[in-house]
């Protein structure tokens, strides 16, 4: 886009993405959450969590790590003491433990060029499970596994794009 300045001349506006740092965390963590609940894909689920530890937002990390969260491990713990937790809500529980109990040099990590590596890596990993497993592409799109096939090309998209 030009704009004019002035005196007829013409110069450049610059355009901020809407794809910022903050906006690609939030895809994959939503991403993510979708895929932990997702049927229809052959991926090992317990990837997911460090990827999320590594790839979510600020705001989601300091909520865990914050009193809030703290509260509901406990009484997560306490429930899973005493009831069956399905496997879909056991890994969200074991992504807040995982948070929580995170040491310095691991939350150093989030958001620097070898956390993004990291989160390529999984992401990475996750897709060729996925399209391996299913067996070709267009299996990939079926009905079943789309929505995981799209949440896995956005955590793979995001990750790459985090590394830029």
């Amino acid at each position: 886009m030009m704009k004019s300045r002035g005196r007829g001349g013409l110069g450049v506006v610059c355009y901020s993405s809407p794809l910022s740092p903050q906006t690609l965390q939030w895809v994959s963590t939503i991403s993510s959450a979708v895929l932990v609940l997702a049927k229809g894909t052959a991926i090992p689920k317990s990837f997911l969590v460090p990827l999320f530890a590594l790839q979510a937002p600020t705001s989601i990390v300091s909520w865990i790590k914050g009193e809030y969260g703290l509260w509901t491990a406990f009484l997560g713990l306490l429930v899973r003491l005493y009831l069956f937790i399905p496997g879909e809500l056991e890994l969200p529980f074991m992504a807040m433990l995982l948070v929580i109990v995170s040491p310095y040099q691991v939350m150093t990590l989030r958001g620097t060029q070898a956390g993004a590596i990291i989160s390529l890596i999984v992401a990475g990993y996750l897709a060729f499970q996925h399209f391996s497993r299913l067996g070709s592409l267009r299996r990939a799109f079926d009905q079943g596994s789309s929505i995981a096939t799209l949440a896995l090309i956005s955590i793979t998209a995001a990750s790459c794009l985090l590394l830029i």
